[in-house]
């Protein structure tokens, strides 16, 4: 299993686990748990793939993602008390989940092809969709248009990636330094309350 595989599935978990505690903190049902964290968890990369012509889309092309899901939702709802317990655990779920996915998303784009201004849209697209459609569910205003440092991260990460691929910085070392970048800036934004400035 290689670096980027292993990403992927990880982020699938994540993703699928910050959808999941959403709803279960509305005491919804395991299937609305459940239902709640698929979509997270397969909403960006979807609409990616979706957009890039992509096929067949990732989750369908291969099982695994599913069971990644599935043990991602079962894993939120056997444990709930135990990751409440943990400081900001939907923050850092959600936190992990974007820096996974906006790298896999410019890595899947570059290699169909495309021009690295559309690779990064496409990662970003890949890492804050899946959020954006699981607050709709769940009946909150979009992170996105919330005041907190969220789809920037995301952009300033993927160019990252795409000026160390120019110079031709080791892929696995490039995943990993442009991942963290995305996730610091988000970790540092919320710790000490930064945010872009407004319209107006």
């Amino acid at each position: 299993m290689d670096l980027q595989y292993a990403l992927e599935l990880s982020g699938t978990f994540v993703f699928a686990i910050s959808g999941a505690l959403a709803i279960r903190e509305k005491e919804h049902d395991l299937f609305g748990a459940g239902f709640t964290g698929f979509i997270t968890a397969i909403g960006g990369g979807t609409l990616r793939d979706i957009l890039l012509d992509s096929h067949p889309l990732v989750w369908i092309g291969d099982i695994h993602f599913l069971y990644a899901i599935l043990i991602g939702i079962l894993t939120a709802f056997i444990f709930p008390n135990i990751l409440s317990r943990l400081r900001k655990t939907f923050f850092l779920f959600d936190t992990l989940g974007i820096g996974f996915f906006t790298v896999l998303g410019v890595e899947k784009a570059l290699s169909l092809g495309v021009r690295p201004e559309i690779a990064a849209i496409m990662g970003m697209f890949s890492a804050v969709m899946g959020g954006v459609i699981r607050d709709t569910l769940t009946n909150e205003i979009p992170i996105l248009f919330r005041k907190e440092v969220y789809a920037s991260a995301c952009l300033v990460g993927a160019i990252l990636y795409l000026i160390l691929h120019y110079f031709a910085v080791d892929r696995n070392y490039n995943m990993l330094i442009s991942m963290s970048l995305i996730i610091s800036i988000r970790m540092i934004a919320m710790k000490y309350k930064l945010s872009l400035p407004r319209l107006g």
